[in-house]
């Protein structure tokens, strides 16, 4: 069950209560009988890490659409991409040079 926070805008009394969300709010200060306002605070959790959201636990019907997806031949398609990716062989022909005349 949630827990509201009220503060009393007569006698500056702030409380908690713990109220269903169905719950209709508090309006009258129970000390001194003035009119209560409503705070927002901070949550008493916090969500980290993964498993909030749907990509992080997919069901069978969703890892069968994403495997329905991917290419074929993936293996292929990675060779592919690594070809494209390396850079140009660089070849170092002045000191291959300057060896062959030490000797």
């Amino acid at each position: 069950m949630p827990i509201y926070e009220y503060k009393c805008t007569k006698c500056n009394e702030q409380f908690e209560v713990k109220q269903r969300i169905t719950e209709d709010p508090l309006t009258e200060c129970g000390s001194c009988g003035g009119k209560l306002k409503k705070l927002i605070s901070s949550t008493s959790f916090v969500l980290k890490g993964s498993g909030w959201y749907v990509t992080d636990y997919p069901s069978e019907a969703r890892k069968k659409a994403m495997e329905a997806k991917k290419p074929k031949d993936r293996k292929k398609v990675d060779a592919q991409f690594k070809e494209k990716s390396k850079p140009a062989k660089k070849t170092d022909t002045g000191s291959k040079k300057a060896a062959s005349k030490a000797r």
